[in-house]
């Protein structure tokens, strides 16, 4: 049974914690929209100042909407298209301050105004990525880029 963390100390800390809830979420469970999806809902329930928290897994030459929490979202995103698309190409992770600045950005929710997207890259390949949305400006900085990043290695040890 899943228990609501107090979480408290650091931001590295309550990232820890957050990942150590993580892997006992996970643990044993082997299908992964099951595994997808707590994860999703763990960094909702975790994270505050987001409107968007999810997934879009590869298919093909093309990201398809996975499991995620927030408002009904787009469904294909084209590799090289907008954060996530761009995320998936690069295989790098995109932190973007102001996504109206972001040359090709895709306006799912119009309320978003800060982005970070992770690429889940397993066996050298991108398989899909986590996306994470703000109505605030600057919302993500390098603390959330790095844990966010240390997330998505422990997730893809169970998918």
């Amino acid at each position: 049974m899943f228990h609501v963390e107090n979480y408290s100390g650091s931001r590295e800390a309550r990232y820890a914690t957050v990942i150590k809830q993580l892997e006992a979420l996970l643990e044993g469970e082997p299908n992964q929209i099951a595994n997808l999806s707590n994860a999703a809902a763990l960094l909702n329930q975790f994270l505050d100042r987001v409107n968007w928290v999810g997934f879009y897994l590869m298919d093909g030459k093309e990201l398809v909407l996975g499991p995620f929490q927030g408002l009904p979202a787009c469904v294909r995103i084209p590799l090289g298209r907008g954060v996530c698309g761009t995320a998936a190409e690069q295989g790098k992770t995109q932190l973007v301050a102001n996504v109206h600045e972001f040359p090709g950005h895709i306006a799912c929710d119009a309320a978003s105004l800060s982005e970070i997207v992770v690429p889940l890259v397993k066996d050298g390949e991108v398989i899909g990525v986590l996306d994470i949305d703000s109505p605030e400006l600057a919302r993500f900085d390098e603390v959330d880029r790095v844990q966010l990043e240390k997330f998505c290695e422990t997730l893809l040890r169970f998918l």
